[in-house]
């Protein structure tokens, strides 16, 4: 049995099916209304799994007794959950006789819970990786069976990390699978003591902070790219940052002021540091480079961003 919804779940179902291995059903999030017709989207997952032919289910609670009925009658020998959005009840865990698996986009104990890639991204970490562990009722704090590193490349963004992380997973999983069925496959328990937590963020928390230094300012640019965008506020509207360096010896000035304008070197004061501007996009606009943004906007030397408008 096979949980999942979002994009990073995909590679797994995948490498499950493309090997063989028999799969009862797909479980996913329910459809959801979104875009500006407010049409309903299924799961990144849904959306594969029918193209593999294979059965969905849809719950809206995974706890509701007849959808735990439903997965008794099925009577899956494994449950393997990527990425799905929910935590499954104890009912749940208590079906499969070989256990339940989850893959984490994280070396746990390190950032446990709802977005450890972003996490990841935002404290300028150099390496995560993804984690093999089995589900207990405490949020990511089941045994260990497998990890594995992944670098995070100084040009990364949360969609290029997700994807390495998401092929990574995949790979993990039927390494364990292959560990399960040789007798080989060991767990160690988590060492409580070492747990950081990535709990689910907000919109809010893609807002930049001028004042922060310019490392930080870069890092949640990077976690919230390619959605929905690290945002500030410009001329009393929304203004969405997609890419932008670091320039450490920038002239002081304060935080959110803009320092220099050319394409070359358009320049906002932070905290520490400065941020160069490389792709932009203003409200009710397409991204665009620093060169567009600039020939169509005029900024000025002298003029703030954020909350220092």
């Amino acid at each position: 049995m096979f949980f999942g919804s979002g994009t990073f779940a995909v590679p797994a179902l995948e490498a499950l099916h493309h090997a063989g291995y028999p799969i009862l059903t797909v479980v996913s999030q329910p459809p959801k209304p979104a875009g500006r017709g407010m049409q309903m989207h299924k799961t990144p997952v849904h959306t594969r799994a029918e193209q593999l032919e294979l059965p969905v289910l849809t719950p809206a609670r995974a706890r509701d007794p007849e959808f735990l009925a439903q997965m008794r009658a099925l009577a899956p020998d494994l449950i393997v959950l990527a990425a799905y959005g929910k935590i499954l009840p104890q009912a749940l865990l208590e079906i499969a006789p070989l256990g339940n698996w989850n893959l984490h986009a994280s070396l746990l104990p390190k950032y446990r819970g709802a977005a450890p890639i972003q996490y990841a991204l935002l404290n300028g970490e150099t390496e995560t990786g993804v984690t093999l562990m089995e589900m207990t009722a405490e949020l990511d704090a089941g045994d260990i069976y497998l990890q594995v590193v992944e670098p995070i490349r100084p040009e990364d963004d949360y969609g290029s990390l997700e994807a390495r992380l998401a092929q990574r997973a995949a790979q993990l999983l039927l390494e364990g699978l292959a560990r399960l069925e040789g007798g080989t496959l060991t767990r160690t328990p988590q060492n409580p003591a070492e747990a950081t937590y990535a709990p689910l963020l907000s919109k809010e928390d893609a807002r930049l902070r001028w004042d922060e230094p310019a490392e930080r300012c870069r890092n949640r640019i990077r976690a919230f790219s390619p959605k929905p965008g690290a945002f500030t506020t410009w001329r009393g509207k929304l203004l969405k940052l997609w890419r932008a360096e670091v320039v450490p010896d920038a002239p002081t000035a304060e935080p959110g002021t803009i320092l220099s304008v050319s394409p070359e070197r358009f320049l906002v004061a932070c905290g520490r540091g400065a941020l160069r501007l490389l792709e932009l996009q203003p409200e009710n606009r397409a991204r665009m480079d620093a060169r567009a943004f600039i020939n169509g906007y005029r900024p000025q030397v002298g003029e703030r961003m954020g909350t220092y408008d």
